[in-house]
């Protein structure tokens, strides 16, 4: 349509001058330039497909037409799109050499030569300008869009890795909180069911232990969902540290476990050190609750500001035969994420009395340093 309305005006302005004349115009004007022109305009559909070639042809088809005139500035215009340069030059200087033939078919008054090679030559000059600023424009958009898309591939990763993190951190401390809750009850529950010389004073603070028990495993839940449906703006609830361990132990003693906490700590961890010490102690206690019922359990903390945190929990075999517990297989992997994150080490093995030991040492860099850094 372009190349048409381009065309049509200087078909037009032709046949105004050669009115002029004596001869006026010809049947070429009417028949023959007509159907060249609409030859070029028809092989204009596969300039895309074949852009030196159509170029080509209708810059020499051209000469014969006036009205084709439009197509040729279109056909150099879509190949300088390329940005080939020589093609465009090629094409160009063909354009203008085939102008030199045009008198053959309209007889124009004589002038300078290099009028007649200007007009033209600024022409083609045009065209292949506005068509490399059009594929510059091109590689732009282009480049906008795939830059676009690229943006919007890692916002999509990200959000991803986001979820993947928030779900495990989510897994973790529902691991953390209930495994070692519902442990205690369990082995409290085999007590009752294992032991039939138990006095009645015995088996009411069994009792009383598995509902408490119970009872806190619920509200521990309930803080870990609170978490998930809470607002955005609300703080969240205060986290286990290094402080509540001899908590965690008098608890685990109250359950029926025998524990020991030997502790030669000197200082306050950070926050990070603190809780992941607290997750260490209380996996290490679920599983002599659920692997070794009976059995002897010692703690040992040991560290200061500017070494180490070594954490050990030792359980000797268990003193009695129960069925295995069914296993979740997310204890020890989820604290060892912890303490990766930590940038500590885990530990965990059997020992050659048939116990199990775990031990984990965290990084405790000296407050003081961390200020100056």
């Amino acid at each position: 349509m372009a190349a048409a309305a381009v065309g049509i005006p200087l078909w037009l302005s032709t046949g105004v001058v050669l009115r002029t004349e004596a001869t006026g115009p010809g049947s070429w004007f009417f028949i023959g330039d007509p159907l060249v022109a609409l030859g070029c305009l028809t092989a204009l559909l596969w300039r895309r497909r074949f852009p030196l070639a159509v170029a080509m042809t209708i810059a020499i088809a051209s000469t014969a037409s006036a009205l084709a005139s439009g197509a040729a500035f279109l056909a150099l215009v879509s190949l300088s799109t390329r940005r080939r340069p020589v093609e465009s030059g090629v094409v160009g200087l063909a354009l203008v050499t085939a102008s030199q033939f045009s008198g053959g078919f309209y007889p124009t008054p004589p002038g300078p030569l290099w009028l007649a090679l200007a007009l033209p030559a600024l022409i083609a000059g045009i065209a292949v300008a506005v068509g490399m600023a059009i594929g510059a424009r091109r590689v732009e958009v282009r480049s906008f869009r795939d830059r676009a898309e690229s943006a919007e591939r890692e916002q999509t990763a990200r959000a991803a890795q986001a979820r993947a993190l928030e779900r495990n951190r989510i897994a973790r401390e529902m691991h953390d909180v209930l495994a070692h809750r519902i442990s205690l009850v369990a082995m409290q529950a085999g007590v009752l069911d294992h032991r039939g010389d138990l006095t009645a004073e015995e088996n009411r603070v069994l009792v009383r232990g598995i509902a408490d028990g119970s009872h806190q495993a619920l509200e521990e839940l309930r803080d870990v969902l609170g978490v998930l449906r809470a607002d955005p703006g609300r703080p969240e609830p205060p986290q286990p540290s290094l402080d509540g361990i001899p908590d965690l132990v008098a608890d685990a003693r109250t359950s029926g476990l025998d524990v020991t906490l030997t502790t030669t700590v000197t200082g306050t961890p950070s926050d990070v050190v603190g809780r992941t010490c607290y997750r260490i102690v209380q996996e290490g206690l679920t599983n002599a609750a659920k692997h070794a019922p009976g059995a002897h359990v010692h703690i040992t903390l040991e560290g200061t500001a500017g070494g180490e945190l070594d954490v050990s929990v030792h359980n000797t075999p268990a003193a009695r035969a129960t069925a295995p517990p069914p296993a979740s297989g997310f204890g020890l992997l989820g604290l060892t994420e912890r303490i990766s994150l930590a940038g500590g080490e885990l530990d965990h093995h059997p020992t050659p009395d048939h116990g199990y030991l775990l031990t984990a040492r965290l990084p405790w860099p000296n407050p003081t340093h961390e200020k100056r850094a």
